[in-house]
């Protein structure tokens, strides 16, 4: 393979990436050589590199080894050639235009899966849902911002795509923007390097809508936070809509200026929760009715959905995706999907999804959270900074694993089963009362079912 040769392949990346991410990502960067099975390119900088590597690898390796079966690797080389024996400059290229505001919602493409109609509702995520669609309903900021968050895989991105589809769906065709906040520090840094902030500013603060994707990734990046603390004011300011989403609520978000975190309160914030085996198995009956409608009849035997919705529990990427594997299976295999197949094929998913939580990782976890000392916790002390601590993470020891009372006391330096009992029973009272609480405790078993 040749510099010609991926040429032509890489043009074919438009379709698949889009205009806008083609010019900004791949266009930049040159393929150096073929160093045995691994395709090295030059990339203007580190951070290009990885985020070319993390988010468009795979597209490029498949393209690559169609036109070269001994492709099998990428390598992203800084184009001055620093750790290199090679010294090249930088590839000459047309800077990479500002995003437009336009229909096409530049930045990050839309899925087209990703609409309301598509997004399964159930007790865990009804709120975010009736949030979102009132916000795609266009309402004059009604929430400003909407926040929504939670962990991986329980639908943020869905929702947010939805109010994007649904508004340019509308007649108003407002001036939307979505993208993540790593693309938007880089649109940051790219407009500082080219001198075109001017241009920036005019851009970000003059849409309708403002949707940006994992916000807690700015955190602790001075620069970026302060343009964008900027922007969000702009946009308050004028009656413009913000949606945000992040793995955590603003006030857990470490290394987020305070002013920040204060104007990501001010709107609605809403917590995804994890999903239960209602939803769970509400999503598995639309995704296979709407497989089979599309790709034809597979035998499923009765009870495979109800397996999957109870085993796989703690992200519906995962499960969506361990259901469109035993579809590939059966129809290659030309097999009946049962649930031996079903624990033939998912087995690596099936034995992550059943690892245990120990005592261990629950004490750590809490002592970590609480920054106190790990002695401290499980030692006799009863200052209250160290005793409410104690008592929750016993609360979590009962729930998320199965040793028996005493055998939790223990664990805890010694302590009687009446005393694992007392401290169940008070946070249990406590997560009722307390939201503070209730959310610490929500934090901690996500952490620790991750």
């Amino acid at each position: 393979m040749d510099k010609g040769t991926w040429g032509e392949l890489g043009r074919t990346l438009v379709k698949t990436v889009g205009p806008e991410n083609y010019v900004n990502w791949i266009e930049p960067i040159e393929f150096l050589e073929l160093r045995g099975q691994t395709a090295v390119f030059l990339v203007p900088t580190q951070f290009m590199g990885d985020w070319v590597q993390r988010n468009f690898g795979d597209k490029i390796l498949r393209i690559l080894s169609s036109a070269d079966q001994s492709v099998t690797r990428l390598k992203f080389t800084v184009s001055e050639g620093a750790g290199s024996s090679v010294t090249v400059s930088r590839p000459r290229h047309k800077p990479a235009p500002l995003l437009a505001v336009d229909l096409d919602l530049p930045g990050a493409p839309l899925d087209p899966n990703f609409t309301f109609d598509r997004f399964v509702v159930g007790k865990s995520n009804d709120l975010a849902h009736a949030a979102a669609r009132r916000v795609a309903e266009g309402d004059s900021a009604m929430f400003n911002p909407l926040f929504l968050y939670g962990c991986v895989g329980l639908g943020k991105t869905h929702l947010m795509h939805a109010i994007a589809h649904e508004l340019l769906a509308g007649s108003a065709k407002p001036k939307v923007v979505y993208l993540s906040a790593e693309q938007f520090m880089y649109r940051f840094i790219q407009a500082i390097r080219d001198k075109r902030m001017i241009d920036f500013k005019q851009l970000f603060r003059s849409v309708d809508f403002l949707m940006v994707d994992d916000v807690q990734f700015i955190a602790g990046k001075d620069s970026t936070q302060e343009e964008f603390f900027h922007t969000f004011n702009a946009l308050v300011d004028q009656r413009k809509q913000i949606i945000i989403s992040a793995d955590r609520a603003p006030g857990e978000i470490r290394n987020l200026e305070n002013r920040i975190k204060s104007r990501l309160q001010s709107g609605l914030v809403v917590d995804v929760h994890p999903t239960d085996y209602e939803l769970r198995l509400g999503i598995l009956q639309q995704k296979t009715e709407r497989h089979l409608s599309q790709n034809g009849s597979i035998a499923i035997s009765k009870g495979v959905l109800e397996f999957l919705a109870h085993r796989i529990t703690t992200n519906v990427r995962v499960l969506e995706g361990a259901l469109m594997r035993l579809f590939a299976f059966a129809s290659l295999m030309r097999r009946e999907i049962t649930l031996d197949l079903t624990q033939e094929c998912l087995a690596d998913i099936l034995r992550q999804a059943s690892r245990k939580v120990t005592v261990d990782e629950i004490q750590r976890k809490v002592s970590e959270h609480y920054n106190i000392r790990l002695a401290d916790l499980i030692g006799p002390r009863r200052y209250k900074t160290v005793a409410r601590p104690r008592q929750i993470a016993m609360y979590l020891a009962k729930q998320l694993t199965s040793r028996s009372l005493p055998e939790i006391g223990r664990r805890f330096g010694g302590r009687d089963h009446t005393t694992v009992m007392h401290s169940v029973r008070r946070v249990e009272e406590l997560r009722n009362q307390d939201s503070q609480i209730a959310e610490d405790i929500e934090l901690l078993q996500r952490a620790l079912e991750e």
